[in-house]
């Protein structure tokens, strides 16, 4: 092993947040750490079309942080180009990824019909990056392993899955090659996460890859909470409705939490709350079934569920979409780049008595992004709606570790990795992140491009 030669690949997630790939070469093994779709601008989007620049067949391992679209939804489409190897991740992802893979196939179906009903696709006719058919035939691929426990992928390399606080399931990688320790830090949760049991830290690494999402800022110190209930008391002084555009993975879950509390405390009045999204309720049964994730008191979940009511039906979604009495919605998406809070955009997003709350980060090319810095228009099912709604963009609520954060991550490593990576972030995020890292650390780091192969050893 002290001759193999090791390089990766960045195939995403370098000079952007989305489409994490990074394609590991350890002699003749091939190993894959996430399979992520690109998302945001057509120009990131079109990459999800492309062909692999690696054979997917000849893949022997893939190596999956945690169940989020931009980290696992690009799965199905390497499946379809001949893809059949083993698909490691902890159980809870397993789970998530069965949940958002249908999902998202789901949407991209709609979505084409949709396009080819109405005419407004560019194409003569749209078809799905990938449809429920294939995502069956990529479930059988998928391995769930213990957390904290250690490995084999043969008798030079193992693997070490470590909790990082992001969403449920979610995971750093240790991987120990000859002699050699490589971690990839997935996306990094937050210290204090209000459910999820605490982040833990890596404490050696010869090799680093970092996420670098919130890079060039802090969090702001005000509460979820206190921000939530001055939106909630706002939306009651309007008697209007309340449309949350929700990650359905782990924020929605944050949301139903939060507002379940500050009902309880008496602190907002008891507001119907609607969950809308069949993700979302199928993740909120993953959060029931996989308590032992949570720090939370046994059962407050379960509690927080029977609080909330599940829209069952698109009829059902029509209606709510339509009626402007003061209720709490939770839809997916987060970004808004599906699902169906964009019914309730269309019925509400021209209702001055409406308030539309964003969640976390919102990225380039998204109406999530577009609606946070304050268009007056947005387009929807290829048609424009004018924004007369309250937009309230929640910066508290993020999964991922801030600048301050970050730092504080890496501050167990016990010497300086021989290379640090810097990726997962917008050119400035990562940075801003590089010149902490040196500030505080001394520590030099390299940021990678896309497509860009490094040696490693």
């Amino acid at each position: 092993m002290k001759n193999t030669k090791i390089s990766i690949k960045f195939l995403g997630a370098a000079g952007t947040v989305t489409g994490s790939k990074y394609l590991l070469t350890i002699g003749e093994h091939h190993i894959l750490v996430d399979s992520g779709l690109f998302q945001g601008v057509r120009e990131l989007r079109r990459r999800n079309w492309d062909e692999f620049p690696f054979p997917p067949g000849k893949i022997d391992t893939i190596l999956i942080t945690h169940g989020h679209l931009d980290h696992v939804g690009y799965l199905p489409r390497l499946v379809k180009q001949g893809l059949k190897c083993p698909v490691y991740c902890t159980e809870p992802t397993a789970g998530l990824m069965e949940v958002i893979l249908k999902d998202t196939a789901k949407i991209q179906e709609e979505d084409a019909y949709h396009a080819n009903k109405f005419k407004y696709s560019k194409h003569e006719v749209a078809v799905p990056l990938y449809d429920l058919k294939d995502v069956e035939k990529t479930l059988p691929f998928i391995e769930s392993v213990p957390i904290d426990k250690s490995f084999s992928l043969d008798d030079d390399i193992t693997v070490k899955f470590r909790k990082n606080a992001h969403i449920l399931g979610a995971s750093f990688i240790e991987m120990n090659v000859g002699g050699k320790r490589i971690v990839f830090s997935g996306d990094i949760g937050r210290p204090g996460d209000p459910m999820l049991q605490h982040r833990e830290k890596p404490e050696h690494a010869d090799v680093l890859f970092v996420e670098s999402t919130y890079g060039d800022r802090n969090h702001p110190s005000q509460s979820t909470e206190e921000v939530l209930e001055e939106i909630v008391q706002h939306a009651v002084s309007m008697h209007g409705p309340l449309i949350v555009s929700s990650f359905t993975v782990d924020r929605a879950q944050d949301f139903m939490y939060a507002i379940w509390k500050l009902k309880q405390s008496g602190k907002i009045p008891d507001i119907p709350v609607y969950l809308d999204s069949p993700m979302g309720i199928d993740v909120s049964e993953l959060f029931v079934k996989y308590s032992k994730w949570l720090q939370l008191e046994e059962g407050i979940f379960r509690e927080v569920f029977k609080d909330t009511r599940l829209v069952t039906s698109v009829q059902e979604t029509y209606a709510l979409a339509a009626d402007k009495n003061l209720k709490i919605v939770i839809a997916g998406s987060g970004m808004l780049n599906g699902g169906r809070v964009l019914h309730y955009l269309e019925k509400q997003l021209g209702n001055p008595n409406a308030t539309v709350v964003l969640p976390g980060y919102q990225a380039v090319g998204t109406r999530g992004r577009q609606l946070s810095e304050g268009v007056n228009e947005i387009k929807l099912h290829g048609r424009y709606y004018e924004v007369r709604a309250r937009v309230e963009h929640i910066k508290t609520m993020s999964s991922h570790a801030d600048r301050k954060e970050l730092i504080s991550w890496m501050s167990g490593l016990n010497r300086e990795p021989e290379k640090i990576f810097i990726v997962h972030g917008e050119p400035q995020a990562a940075d801003a992140l590089r010149v902490k890292i040196r500030d505080v650390y001394g520590w030099d780091t390299c940021i990678p491009q896309y497509k860009e192969e490094v040696s490693l050893f």
